[in-house]
């Protein structure tokens, strides 16, 4: 995917629907972030808390078409690095927002366990 110039066109992206691709990458978080919990849960995982972000991008493809990014940050404590991973993952395959964009968003996942505090 190559990234959008910044040159401004009549035919490229405005305003309003960077808008709503943003707004999008906020609810996606929201969600993934909901159905990690309840994933967690289900897989007997005892985490304590956990935070997701999501960077949206988008670039041109082939001639003239569009297509998104998304990468989701996730940062889960409690865990050791392999099950938060692990969890993470299940979690991308149940996710309301997971499902909807299969196949039609590119979605890179950042897992991350922060150190205990001692």
């Amino acid at each position: 995917m190559k990234p959008i110039p910044q040159a401004h066109t009549s035919a490229g992206p405005n305003s309003q629907n960077l808008f709503a691709l943003g707004n999008a990458a906020i609810g996606y978080a929201a969600c993934f972030d909901s159905a990690l919990a309840m994933t967690a849960q289900r897989m007997k995982k005892a985490i304590t808390s956990s935070t997701t972000s999501a960077r949206l991008a988008m670039g041109r493809i082939g001639a003239g078409g569009y297509a998104l990014g998304i990468d989701l940050y996730v940062n889960v404590r409690g865990l050791p690095r392999a099950d938060a991973r692990r969890l993470v993952e299940t979690t991308h395959r149940v996710c309301p927002y997971s499902i909807a964009i299969l196949n039609k968003v590119d979605v890179r996942l950042h897992v991350s366990v922060p150190r205990a505090r001692p």
